[in-house]
């Protein structure tokens, strides 16, 4: 039997283009460009290497210029959307647009289990990374129309990504390149639209022009969307999960929007319960909106499954009725430890999936991304530790 792997896209940078990151407008676009494409080439060699299956570029078209980054996934969409100024106010404090529907979102630093450990998210000697990392200097805010600027960006993730490929001999079809979803991307300040739905349409339409360059290219998209599990901590006080599955249904419809005449085939869509090294304890559970997700017009959808808030829920999916063409790339190695899991461990938790759905039908994953996350010698562990893992189910 072969399980086929990946990972869930960002992998750690490396010191030299962090400082570049950092120093981009002094060293010169030639010369950046050519350090990034060094960097991309070395890195998906690095993945090959390692065994994983279906690569990517690391995200490093994504900025970051610290080696704990828990935000470059969202963040690098700021430079990709015409139609936005930056604020100095704090992004914690910046609050979406209205909603018409019932769920309505709070800022970030009113989530319920920010307030219920206000303390440990306060304190940066709690472990929680976020209590010390606050994100990006300035903040985005809607006031004009929104429109796509990212196509000299993308181009160079595409034209990197073909590059790195093609030097180390894999099909362009076991590349991805992950894009943020409309939903995401729409947790900003607005001063434009009427509603929340403004916003998502809007986003929908400017990101269309990001898939598209990525898939016309003969990659895998991967939309990275955890608002749609992340945004129930969000509202405050709870809502019931009724009106909560309303506000996921309305960001997967502006997702199908935004993939309109792209291949399902090339489409990953990654759910998590966001990233943060934190207690978690009222994420939502995945039973509440499984359904709901899997509206979405992706082949392959992804999803925490190796930590210790959600690890459980395998099971879900014995219930679920999933499609003959949908495939689950299920977290089976961790973002949130540094322990790198025994790969018999893994294998069990692969085992699980293939008993439910078959091994063809099953792509094992990390978590979330793990750049930015976790010590790159313990990451590059984690992932061979998942490749390991893979080749011992039987």
């Amino acid at each position: 039997m072969t399980i086929r792997t990946t990972h869930v896209g960002s992998l750690p940078r490396t010191p030299e283009l962090l400082r570049a990151n950092a120093e981009r407008e002094r060293m010169g676009e030639e010369a950046f460009i050519a350090l990034l494409q060094e960097s991309v080439d070395e890195v998906v060699t690095r993945q090959y290497q390692t065994g994983l299956d279906v690569v990517n570029d690391g995200e490093y078209g994504h900025m970051m210029t610290q080696t704990v980054d828990y935000g470059a996934w969202w963040f690098y969409s700021f430079t990709r959307l015409g139609g936005l100024d930056l604020r100095t106010d704090p992004q914690f404090s910046v609050e979406p647009a209205p909603s018409s529907g019932k769920v309505k979102l709070a800022s970030f630093g009113e989530r319920r289990d920010w307030q219920a450990f206000s303390d440990a998210y306060s304190d940066p000697a709690s472990g929680i990374h976020i209590a010390t990392d606050q994100g990006p200097e300035a903040f985005p805010v809607i006031t004009g129309p929104l429109t796509y600027i990212g196509a000299d960006a993308v181009r160079h993730d595409v034209e990197g990504l073909t590059h790195a490929l093609d030097k180390n001999g894999i099909d362009r079809g076991n590349g991805f390149i992950a894009s943020v979803a409309p939903g995401s991307a729409a947790r900003i300040g607005n001063e434009y639209y009427s509603t929340e739905e403004e916003v998502l349409e809007a986003c929908a339409h400017a990101l269309h022009e990001e898939y598209k360059a990525i898939t016309d290219a003969g990659f895998i998209v991967q939309i990275d969307d955890p608002s749609l599990a992340e945004g129930w901590d969000q509202v405050n006080p709870a809502p019931t999960y009724e009106d909560y599955r309303e506000f996921v249904q309305t960001r997967v419809d502006a997702l199908n929007l935004a993939l309109e005449g792209i291949p399902e085939e090339q489409v990953r869509l990654h759910l998590c319960w966001g990233s943060w090294h934190g207690p978690h304890t009222t994420d939502i559970p995945l039973r509440e909106i499984v359904d709901n997700v899997l509206t979405a017009k992706a082949r392959y959808f992804s999803f925490e499954a190796a930590n210790a808030r959600h690890e459980h829920e395998w099971t879900v999916w014995q219930d679920v009725k999933l499609a003959d063409d949908k495939v689950l790339v299920p977290g089976v190695v961790g973002h949130s430890t540094n322990v790198v899991e025994h790969p018999e461990l893994v294998a069990q938790r692969i085992q699980r999936f293939v008993d439910i759905v078959g091994s063809d039908r099953v792509i094992a994953s990390t978590d979330c991304g793990l750049g930015g996350r976790i010590y790159p010698s313990i990451a590059w562990a984690k992932l061979a530790a998942l490749v390991e893992g893979a080749r011992l189910v039987k």
